[in-house]
């Protein structure tokens, strides 16, 4: 029993630990920007929505902060969550997805004491319902000095 509650309290740490992670490193940060494309709406769609919840969108953060992104599937579909993927839109791209993982689930993304150097950085989130229905957005984190 005491094994299994030390085990436990082991898993628990970890888990925290891994929520603490960066989320880009400096050396990163420093590489050249990609060419930021904003995804282009072409009338109504019933792909999936992804909405930043946390940072507000245009907010200046401080690092360590907190992201919560959202995930809304349409049309009784769900989320195809092999098809999730997170960029962090440098030169070379830098995936981000292992980073992410901790906080993935079919609802969004969200992290808790997520870590970034000061500037501005563009992360692009793409992913797709059982339906087939794809979904790109830009998300940019501004980091105070």
């Amino acid at each position: 029993m005491k094994n299994l509650v030390l085990l436990l309290a082991a898993s628990l740490l970890a888990a925290a630990a891994a929520q603490a992670a960066p989320l880009i490193l400096e050396a990163e940060a420093s590489l050249p920007n990609a060419q930021v494309t904003e995804p282009r709406m072409r009338g109504i769609t019933r792909g999936p929505a992804i909405r930043q919840v946390s940072p507000e969108p245009g907010a200046i953060l401080k690092s360590p902060f907190n992201l919560k992104l959202a995930f809304e599937p349409r049309g009784g579909a769900a989320i195809d969550m092999a098809s999730v993927k997170v960029v962090y839109l440098k030169s070379p791209s830098v995936d981000l997805i292992e980073r992410v993982r901790p906080g993935l689930s079919e609802r969004g993304i969200e992290l808790s004491g997520a870590e970034a150097p000061a500037g501005e950085h563009h992360i692009r989130v793409s992913l797709q319902d059982s339906d087939g229905r794809q979904t790109n957005a830009i998300i940019k984190l501004t980091v105070a000095k």
